[in-house]
């Protein structure tokens, strides 16, 4: 036995550098492919303006009375996130019972659900953003439906998971009493699924409040959309104080929802 593991580490060593070799072939490989034309002459005089901006940022843009200002554009990234998610969470319910293998007497039924999920994972929010911009105008309305849409995908597939591990007990049982599969999905399905349920969707919630700040840059209604205008005009000061807000908006979200997943899970 021992001769067998003395002949083997070598092989193993040997199998780690050529992992490690490959690894490293690859990696200068990709920044051979990178074009470097130099660095800009006014390189430094922009990278010196910005970092004033965003050192000193504008505060009278934090509210304006006739105006758009920082509070009304996050309150409208909250709501895009906010009602995105909704969308997402009750629409990805049949999909998830669809896709889960313990509620399918066919398992080519449950193959073709989580194939559709994979298939609406596929799209980027910011593709499904450019879409519904060209079919329903700019604005929160487009930011709305591609959050939507693009978040069935996950939630489906955590979803799912969900159903897949629930214990079969309480189910057989009430089958075993004569209910229904209505009554066995509402009594015994439901009320273990549901906790894990409000978790993912609180955390789709946390990742769908940084998209709705990505979706406003191509004019789908949030912060995003003031925070274009000001890097197109060079505003460094508005841009620090944007920035601030989305980092502080972001960051009581995410204290808030770690605090509601645990005390929910």
């Amino acid at each position: 036995m021992k001769n067998i593991q003395l002949i083997r580490r070598p092989w193993v060593r040997i199998r780690w550098w050529l992992v490690a070799v490959v690894i490293a072939v690859v990696y200068v490989w990709s920044f051979a492919g990178i074009e470097f034309s130099g660095i800009r002459e006014n390189a430094g005089t922009v990278t010196v303006a910005i970092m004033q901006g965003i050192v000193n940022p504008d505060w009278d843009y934090v509210y304006l009375a006739d105006g758009e200002d920082l509070l009304r554009g996050m309150i409208d990234t909250l709501a895009i996130a906010l009602l995105g998610t909704f969308i997402s969470a009750v629409l990805c319910i049949p999909f998830a019972f669809w896709a889960s293998t313990n509620m399918n007497r066919w398992k080519w039924s449950s193959g073709v659900g989580k194939f559709v999920l994979s298939f609406i994972r596929t799209f980027p929010e910011i593709v499904m953003a450019i879409m519904f911009i060209k079919a329903v105008g700019p604005g929160a309305y487009a930011g709305i439906l591609a959050l939507g849409l693009h978040s069935i995908g996950m939630l489906g597939k955590l979803y799912a998971e969900a159903i897949e591990k629930i214990d079969r007990g309480p189910a057989e049982a009430l089958l075993a009493c004569g209910a229904n599969r209505l009554q066995v999905l509402w009594y015994a399905v439901i009320p273990q699924v549901l906790p894990e349920f409000m978790s993912y969707t609180l955390y789709r919630f946390e990742i769908n409040v940084r998209s709705a700040t990505i979706l406003g840059i191509i004019g789908a209604g949030g912060i995003g959309t003031p925070l274009i205008f000001a890097l197109d005009s060079r505003n460094w000061s508005r841009v620090g104080i944007i920035l601030l807000g989305i980092i502080i908006t972001v960051s009581v979200v995410d204290l808030i929802s770690n605090y509601v997943r645990r005390k929910i899970v």
